[in-house]
């Protein structure tokens, strides 16, 4: 019974956000999930070292730190939220590069549970960042930028003693759109890049605290680290 809801519930919430061409994401989070009515609270570093833009946009990177809250609706399924700051850097095709400072950032998304036998997990994830730095000018001219960043996710776990590896694939996006004066553009990442794989691992301090580190390859180079608090 408890399957066929989460095959239930999955269908349902991939077709109400699947409609919804907005919706933006990523990191992955890893497989480790509050139980129900429970919180997962911590601290975030993601950095993208490069994610190349749709010719002739070069490529873009980003420093990211964030505070980190997950929320346990049931044992089987989460809801993510962080807030912080990023910088955006873009490198346009033809030369030159274009530093935005730090400034606000935050995302969203979810998890759900697909298979749990207590050391081996399957999960199912949609994540969201949007980066908002501070506008430069360039030659007198204003220049403001977001960074959106979304991704579907599948990741396998399994713990061994104290550490939980984890491994899967991902469907990724991450636009910088681009404002000059009051000209508008969202520039894509390469669509032919958008496949892409994580790698990560839990590593339990205690039973109430852990370090997640994760790699994400292909369809960009991109990491991220965290410790984080059950409650």
């Amino acid at each position: 019974m408890k399957n066929t809801l989460r095959i239930c519930s999955f269908g349902v919430v991939v077709a109400v956000l699947g409609m919804s061409i907005k919706s933006f994401a990523a990191p992955a989070y890893g497989t480790k999930m509050p139980r129900k009515n429970a919180f997962n609270t911590g601290v975030q570093t993601h950095i993208v070292f490069d994610r190349e833009l749709e010719d002739p946009f070069g490529e873009i990177n980003s420093e990211q730190y964030f505070a980190l809250l997950s929320y346990g609706v049931t044992d089987w399924l989460s809801l993510d939220l962080k807030g912080g700051v990023g910088n955006i850097d873009q490198m346009p095709g033809g030369g030159g590069e274009i530093h935005y400072p730090k400034f606000m950032g935050g995302g969203y998304g979810f998890r759900l549970k697909l298979f749990d036998d207590d050391k081996t997990a399957a999960v199912f994830g949609f994540q969201h960042i949007s980066i908002h730095p501070e506008s430069v000018k360039i030659n007198g001219v204003k220049n403001k930028a977001v960074l959106d960043d979304w991704q579907w996710s599948l990741l396998a776990s399994h713990r061994v003693g104290k550490i939980t590896p984890y491994a899967g694939t991902k469907w990724s996006r991450m636009d910088y759109i681009h404002w000059v004066s009051d000209d508008r553009k969202r520039k894509q990442s390469d669509f032919g890049k958008s496949i892409g794989l994580i790698t990560g691992v839990d590593i339990s301090l205690t039973p109430e605290t852990w370090v997640n580190l994760e790699g994400q390859f292909f369809d960009v180079e991109a990491f991220a680290a965290s410790i984080n608090v059950s409650f």
